[in-house]
């Protein structure tokens, strides 16, 4: 089930974070950026805990 939720949430990250990059304002572009970051890394750990079978 951890790894289900670590992608579904990394995807929404990636989602939102590439909509604040559209923004005008420099400081959301940023933000989204971080966050795009931060969803690709929670779908990484979902697919690294799937090949481990959620042993982590």
């Amino acid at each position: 089930m951890g790894e289900l939720t670590d992608k579904i949430k990394g995807n929404v990250n990636e989602a939102i974070g590439k909509a604040k990059q559209k923004s005008a304002d420099p400081k959301k572009r940023d933000e989204g950026a971080a966050q795009e970051l931060k969803g690709k890394g929670q779908e990484l750990k979902g697919k690294i805990k799937g090949a481990l079978g959620d042993d982590l």
